[in-house]
């Protein structure tokens, strides 16, 4: 497991135990499995990459890199519509846009995702998001993530 163990429940596995979604599914074997907890007024994330998570020798992939903020910043949004509208689980929301800004080479070994709410209106959420390894923020991101409606493909899928 990608995760570091001993933390407390994860959003994802309270709220979304059936999820295959590869960066953040807990179902999904073969994903990054993602585990975001809350922190204060941030969504952190401990991760330890993987051998085959690698670009180039001993360095994070840029795409794995964007899925875990992506996810990371989803789930964010998604908590913090939950806590605004004073319900029991998260809306299913989605990413309308995430920007990604790869700083410098990720290392491979221990990491942690921060992410934080900047913006709401309605249904729709900005985040700001970074990746640090190595004591260096490596990665950051801005997304807009937007709560599904029923029809829509993603509605329902915690």
């Amino acid at each position: 497991m990608s995760a570091t163990a001993n933390t407390p429940e994860s959003l994802q596995d309270r709220y979304a135990p059936n999820n295959m979604c590869f960066g953040c599914g807990p179902a999904n074997e073969k994903g990054l499995r993602l585990k975001s907890r809350v922190e204060g007024d941030e969504l952190v994330a401990d991760f330890v990459p993987e051998e085959h998570h690698q670009a180039f020798a001993g360095m994070l992939n840029g795409g794995i890199t964007g899925a875990l903020l992506d996810c990371h910043s989803n789930w964010a949004a998604a908590h913090h519509l939950m806590q605004v509208r004073g319900e029991e689980a998260p809306p299913c929301t989605v990413t309308a846009d995430f920007h990604v800004k790869l700083k410098r080479p990720t290392p491979l070994g221990p990491m942690r995702l921060r992410a934080r709410v900047v913006e709401t209106e309605g249904d729709r959420v900005i985040v700001e998001a970074t990746l640090e390894a190595g004591g260096k923020i490596t990665a950051t991101c801005k997304g807009t993530f937007v709560a599904v409606k029923e029809g829509h493909p993603a509605y329902h899928r915690w």
